[in-house]
């Protein structure tokens, strides 16, 4: 049981370095790492099964130290086995943000189709060109008016709320 213990603890430290190394890692490499440090947490499980059957054999005054270093054990490996998922789930993140901000710089963009689809329609029923540049302007001198009636409209309500209190 002790040589069993001793190369289960040597592979946890192994997968703790290992762990550091996944950081560093360039995106070709990150998925043989990866793969590499599941294989041996994988390893590492089936060696924990054998020596809790083992800690089990052990003599009953040895028993509650074997079970409680094969239980660290278990812990330290669940422990790496969790860093694992966040790391893979942090990369996978990562590499989705990336497709998507690509998606978004490769799109082209148009014109709003709406105001396109009134021009069409405009001209479909005969309007000329000057009622539209004077359409146009009326729709941009009436967002100015509105901005500045709620401004006005704050001012009011701003010096209301000063005279009653």
């Amino acid at each position: 049981m002790e040589q069993l213990y001793q190369q289960t603890h040597k592979q946890v430290h192994q997968i703790q370095s290992h762990m550091g190394r996944l950081e560093s890692a360039d995106k070709q490499s990150v998925h043989l790492v990866e793969n590499e440090i599941q294989a041996s947490i994988d390893q590492i499980f089936s060696h924990l099964e054998r020596l809790e059957i083992l800690s089990s054999k052990e003599p009953p005054n040895k028993r509650p130290n074997a079970k409680l270093r094969v239980d660290q054990l278990k812990y330290d490996v669940q422990h790496l086995q969790t860093a694992l998922r966040n790391f893979q789930h942090r990369r996978y993140a990562r590499e989705q943000q990336e497709r998507q901000r690509e998606e978004l710089l490769s799109r082209t963009f148009t014109t709003n189709g709406t105001q396109k689809r009134i021009l069409d329609i405009a001209n479909m029923l005969g309007l000329s060109n000057t009622v539209m540049r004077l359409i146009e302007k009326r729709a941009f001198q009436d967002k100015y008016l509105m901005i500045g009636g709620m401004l006005l409209t704050c001012v009011v309500m701003f010096l209301v709320v000063q005279y009653l209190t």
